[in-house]
């Protein structure tokens, strides 16, 4: 079966951060009806700043990838996969209240690694895969990134 989606072609989304630019990467990648958001951490792309606190980092790390999902033309809802990238273990138990909000409906098929990250200030990243709904018209998704 042909998916309504599969002749689009793939195209990049960029979010102003200066590392796409610098290491040669996109926010996320659309290709065909698939949504690929790269590694996102807690930094705020328009000032460039981050957070100490890794709950703080964790619901960044959300609003850039709602961002990022929007403009590929899904929401949280449409996540099928999620990874979340830390280097201190301890620190992903005070971030689940943040995930649930955004994938405690959804239920993706989810992996927690403890590693090291780019900069000794990210505390997490998180990255995902979406499925872009066939149809422009279907309901709404509750699921919504956290507010400022």
């Amino acid at each position: 079966m042909i998916h309504p989606l599969d002749d689009l072609p793939r195209r990049a989304i960029l979010s102003g951060s200066e590392f796409e630019e610098r290491i040669g990467y996109a926010r996320a990648v659309v290709d065909g009806d698939r949504v690929h958001v790269s590694g996102t951490t807690g930094f705020d792309y328009t000032t460039m700043t981050i957070s100490d606190d890794v709950v703080e980092q964790a619901e960044q790390c959300l609003r850039n990838i709602g961002s990022a999902l929007a403009e590929a033309g899904c929401t949280f809802a449409d996540v099928v996969r999620v990874r979340y990238l830390l280097p201190d273990r301890a620190d992903f138990e005070p971030c689940w209240p943040v995930l649930r909000r955004c994938f405690g409906e959804v239920r993706p098929a989810a992996t927690m690694m403890v590693c090291g990250l780019a900069d000794p200030r990210m505390r997490i990243e998180i990255e995902v895969d979406a499925r872009r709904p066939a149809t422009a018209g279907r309901p709404a998704s509750s699921v919504s990134p956290p507010s400022e």
